[in-house]
């Protein structure tokens, strides 16, 4: 049975639902999950993870991510993106040193979000988005989040072109929204393209069509999503044994942290943490 990661390119106009969907028809394989939604007018790094390695897709929506946002001023939308109903237009005047001076000053670091009335945000069990389209609005909770780094790449006028690098659960369309507001003209987002997710960048992405050519030779190994930890391979068939059973394991000169954890014969076991010289699993794979 197939089991590993893709990094799929999500092209626009798809969900990352239809694109676990897609995966699902050409591997053959039921289990598949993916590591972050994007909207469907987004596109680039989709993290997918098939067969056994859907026990780590909590990894990889709580990691970091990057993206490169159409930011347009002048005009507000229900959705606060380009596809919604327009609500407002303004002019807009607007330079480059005046967005990278708000950016800089009011949306990096910690920051406060409301979350869109159109998201899959649940209140009392029902999605944000089923409430917005039948035209009803509810209160949210402010949601605290990080932005990282901010960059404009390119632009003027209304339109322009941000990188932003950002924790989990940052909405860029609210971002692009509170900007505009913030500048006086209002704003939403006219593009996204997620360049950064669990670790993966678009240079490791492949396209739906490149996978429905070569299939699960173009799977990555679960472990891939763990590079930024060291290795430790068990030193005997006996702690092996034990840590297939779920038992720690001594090993007094491990430094304290976490730690992928390998078998004899190189077999990806779990993702273990040390502390004071004791590797206990934290999840396993096998």
């Amino acid at each position: 049975m197939p089991s590993g990661i893709l990094i799929i390119d999500k092209p626009a106009g798809w969900t990352s639902m239809d694109v676990c969907a897609k995966v699902r028809g050409i591997l053959h394989e039921k289990r598949v999950g993916h590591g972050g939604t994007l909207d469907p007018m987004a596109t680039g790094v989709l993290p997918v993870f098939v067969g056994r390695a859907t026990r780590a897709v909590e990894f990889a929506e709580n990691g970091d991510k990057e993206y490169v946002a159409g930011l347009r001023l002048g005009v507000v939308t229900n959705t606060q993106d380009t596809t919604g109903e327009i609500l407002e237009e303004r002019s807009v005047q607007v330079d480059r040193a005046s967005l990278e001076a708000a950016l800089s000053a009011h949306f990096s670091g910690e920051i406060s979000q409301l979350p869109p009335m159109y998201s899959a945000v649940k209140i009392n069990g029902k999605k944000l988005y089923e409430l917005a389209r039948k035209g009803q609005e509810v209160a949210r909770k402010p949601r605290q989040v990080t932005i990282f780094e901010t960059e404009v790449l390119e632009g003027g006028g209304a339109d322009w072109l941000i990188r932003v690098r950002c924790s989990k659960g940052t909405y860029i369309r609210t971002l692009c929204h509170d900007l505009g507001t913030y500048l006086g003209c209002g704003g939403c987002m006219s593009s996204l393209r997620r360049t950064m997710a669990a670790g993966f960048t678009l240079s490791d992405a492949v396209t739906l069509e490149a996978l429905q050519d070569k299939g699960e030779v173009l799977l990555r190994p679960l472990d891939s999503l763990f590079t930024n930890h060291p290795a430790v391979t068990v030193r005997s068939a006996a702690q092996e044994k034990r840590v297939r059973c779920g038992n720690p394991i001594t090993l007094p000169s491990l430094p304290d942290g976490t730690y992928r954890v390998y078998g004899q014969d190189g077999a990806f076991l779990c993702l273990s943490r040390a502390e004071s010289g004791v590797l206990t699993s934290q999840k396993n794979f096998f």
